[in-house]
């Protein structure tokens, strides 16, 4: 297989974590006799320093006439910090995401038996958490107009739906739980918003045409705290962009790390793949960061592809690391191991080049914590 790969290094750790996913891709298509032709893009912080604007005309170009992307992170402190900037590399993310028409956001949720103790909930609560998250991606109160007044004492987002924008994501959702528990929960916040009763009665027609799929509601509120109280309840979450991006991030720590997620977001034009972390400056050029969720992008991207034999591949290479405590700082703050040397072992998992069945971990470079 040939496919041409669009490639948004991004702000922060994303260069690094973007990085050690390419790498596992060459391993895979070495192994797999694929090849992919990747082209690096511009988007965020730096294109903002260098052009004045957070997504170049060139790289916009560059994603229409790729068969995927993969992008890394998004997000610098002098933008966050100052609220009058009028500039923002999130806007480069948010019209890439109108511009390929990327309406769905689809986020796996799994722990790991290895990094229970690092979640915050206890470990029962852990066993069997298996759920994907559908967010709508380009519409409600993220994309509505905006307004401040000229006091700057009254501000107005806008909310709006309408039913086209439901009906495909929930369609892609409903298709999901085929595949999987047939179990569907719709969250939102019916009791209160126009929107959300527009969600509702537009789902109820949808899941006429799956009656496979055993459709249930909560309020956002409610389910917030039953991701905490019971997440093995939920096999498919579908819900409106905002609720979805707050409880994504929510379920994130529920693998124990947030550099462990992945994400995609597909519509009816190139579909994109990123890790759901963000460009944490903190750690930019450190070769700390936690380059698994990068990785696990691609594994979704080559699922996206077909490949799902490869994917499983690079899945298993994950959770090898994992089991055998081959994790960076996030994970283990004393005996953590860099971001290069992680996409290394999995590359070498990938492509059997060690016997991992009786592994030295002093013969792999180790980065001990000063700290005694």
């Amino acid at each position: 297989m040939k496919k041409n790969i669009a490639v948004i290094h991004g702000d922060g750790i994303g260069p690094e974590v973007t990085t050690q996913a390419i790498k596992v891709l060459h391993a895979i298509a070495e192994k797999f006799n694929h090849e992919w032709q990747f082209t690096d893009c511009l988007m965020g912080a730096v294109p903002i320093d260098k052009t004045g604007n957070p997504l170049p005309d060139e790289t916009i170009e560059v994603c229409l006439n790729s068969d995927a992307i993969l992008f890394g992170a998004i997000g610098d402190p002098k933008y966050d910090n100052d609220p009058s900037a009028k500039v923002r590399p999130e806007q480069g993310l948010l019209k890439l995401r109108k511009v390929l028409q990327l309406y769905a956001n689809v986020r796996p949720v799994t722990t790991y038996p290895a990094l229970h103790h690092l979640s915050p909930l206890k470990e029962k609560q852990l066993q069997n958490v298996d759920f994907i998250i559908y967010r709508e991606l380009t519409g409600g109160i993220y994309f509505g107009k905006k307004e401040l007044s000229s006091d700057k004492t009254q501000a107005i987002d806008e909310c709006i739906y309408n039913t086209n924008e439901i009906e495909r994501i929930a369609h892609a959702a409903f298709k999901a739980a085929m595949q999987r528990k047939k179990q569907l929960t719709l969250v939102d916040k019916a009791n209160v918003l126009e929107t959300s009763r527009l969600w509702r009665s537009v789902v109820q027609n949808v899941a006429q045409n799956y009656t496979d799929v055993k459709v249930s509601y909560l309020f956002v509120d409610n389910a917030a705290m039953q991701i905490i109280l019971n997440p093995a309840q939920f096999d498919v979450i579908l819900t409106e962009n905002m609720f979805g991006d707050i409880l994504s991030d929510e379920a994130s720590v529920l693998s124990g790390s947030l550099g462990l997620l992945p994400s995609a977001s597909f519509g009816i034009s190139t579909a994109l793949f990123e890790p759901i972390h963000g460009s944490y400056p903190q750690a930019a050029g450190k070769d700390i960061a936690n380059p698994l969720g990068a990785i696990l992008s691609a594994a979704m991207m080559l699922d996206y592809f077909g490949l799902t034999t490869e994917a499983a591949v690079v899945r298993a290479g994950v959770n090898w690391t994992l089991t055998h405590k081959f994790v960076t700082k996030d994970i283990d703050p004393i005996n953590f191991y860099f971001t290069s040397t992680i996409g290394e072992l999995i590359c070498d998992f990938i492509s059997g080049n060690n016997n991992f069945e009786d592994i030295n971990h002093k013969n792999i470079e180790l980065r001990k914590s000063t700290i005694i």
